[in-house]
């Protein structure tokens, strides 16, 4: 690998000074303040395809096809079967939260939960693009797109003709999802379950393998075992990747660690506009620790050529003002090894990024704005959905206490 950055050793006491810092924002909002999301997208859909941080449990990549195949062999038509639909999701949530409560817990991830008969955001539409990126949905297109042409489905079904060995001749072109689905659960939906039965996770992991190989959500099929860490690069066999995975992988740590700091100073200055001393210590404290365990020499062998390029090969565009705003602040914050809490240049530059991006709802100039503050946001390092990806893999290897990947 070509480039490295690396976290300095520190005594104890810096260390719980350190994991102080980080509990103040680690579950504080992150939303993307500074525009670097078309970067964190593009690297996220190579390392991880198919998901997305709004995505819960692996499981419903089953649901959503089981769903719609039994509606499809109902010949439910098109203007009833987004309703229909919805219904059977909705269905979903008792059974789910009540395998919680017969374990005595809450289980996780269970969408409709608290929202009920109110549910807005269905299932369905949160893994639609996942589906079709793990080839388990056949039919490109949107979701509004399939309900849309679902009649004309049903008429190919019925024009097509057998063969003479008795096998459908074209069987290929109007299936909607994938020939080997396992067959629901007797009694679905009603009888929903996170809990991988032996088929449903070798279906899960064989779509994985085959449809996103050569990313590292494939290779981490084939390595579960040590994901107890913060972040992908933390794991302790992540050397064994292929080395596409780990140069991408060297990139996505790289900038998640440079960008982490413009997002501290933008709180910082959050801070000091909402003369909330607290959090301006908080922040000050945030960004001391940023500057003094980073390795800053290193960032000279960190290719930013070779990074833009990687996160090019994607579906996502970088605005030609986010890659000059990221490689200002990298030399910025590399000339001043990390230290910009009160750097003028710093904070111009992520003042001026943020009302480029907000204009007139920028909280450095609109007062109603700053109110709404939070008193944190968008400080979380990225991590590129490496929970989603963690709570996917926990799902498929809890099969009989065994590891199906």
């Amino acid at each position: 690998m070509s480039s490295t950055l690396t976290w300095l050793d520190h005594d104890s006491e810096a260390r719980e000074r350190s994991l102080r810092i980080l509990a103040l924002y680690r579950e504080k909002e992150s939303r993307d303040e500074l525009g670097i999301g078309s970067i964190r997208d593009a690297l996220a859909d190579q390392l991880f395809p198919g998901t997305s941080t709004i995505q819960t449990r692996l499981a419903y990549m089953l649901f959503v096809p089981w769903i719609y195949q039994r509606l499809e062999s109902r010949r439910v038509p098109s203007d009833r079967i987004r309703v229909e639909a919805q219904r059977m999701e909705a269905e979903l949530v008792a059974p789910l939260v009540q395998q919680g409560d017969k374990a005595g817990q809450e289980i996780y991830g269970v969408i409709g939960r608290v929202a009920k008969s109110e549910l807005k955001r269905f299932p369905s539409s949160i893994y639609w693009a996942g589906l079709r990126r793990w080839g388990i949905r056949r039919l490109e297109g949107s979701q509004e797109q399939y309900h849309r042409s679902v009649d004309s489905l049903y008429r190919r079904l019925a024009s097509r003709r057998k063969r003479d060995d008795d096998e459908w001749a074209d069987e290929g072109t109007v299936s909607t999802w994938h020939p080997k689905l396992p067959d629901p659960p007797q009694g679905f939906p009603g009888t929903a379950t996170f809990v991988m039965r032996d088929e449903d996770a070798s279906f899960l992991s064989d779509r994985i393998q085959t449809s996103c190989a050569g990313s590292l959500l494939a290779w981490l099929v084939q390595h579960p075992n040590h994901m107890d860490c913060d972040f992908p690069w933390l794991k302790p066999d992540i050397a064994q990747a292929p080395e596409s995975v780990r140069v991408l992988l060297e990139h996505a740590r790289c900038f998640s660690l440079v960008m982490h700091g413009a997002s501290l100073l933008y709180n910082l200055q959050l801070a000091g506009l909402s003369n909330l001393e607290g959090r301006v210590e908080e922040y000050r404290a945030a960004l001391d620790e940023w500057a003094g365990t980073t390795g800053w020499s290193e960032f000279d062998r960190w290719k930013l050529d070779e990074f833009f390029n990687a996160a090019r090969d994607s579906e996502h565009a970088i605005p030609h003002a986010t890659e000059v705003f990221v490689k200002q602040w990298i030399a910025l914050a590399q000339a001043h090894q990390g230290v910009v809490a009160e750097d003028p240049s710093a904070r111009e530059l992520v003042r001026h990024r943020e009302q480029a991006l907000k204009k007139g709802r920028s909280r450095f100039t609109n007062h109603a704005a700053l109110k709404q503050w939070s008193g944190a946001s968008g400080v979380a390092r990225l991590d590129y959905r490496w929970g989603t990806v963690k709570t996917f893999l926990a799902d498929l290897g809890r099969v009989e206490g065994k590891s199906h990947a």
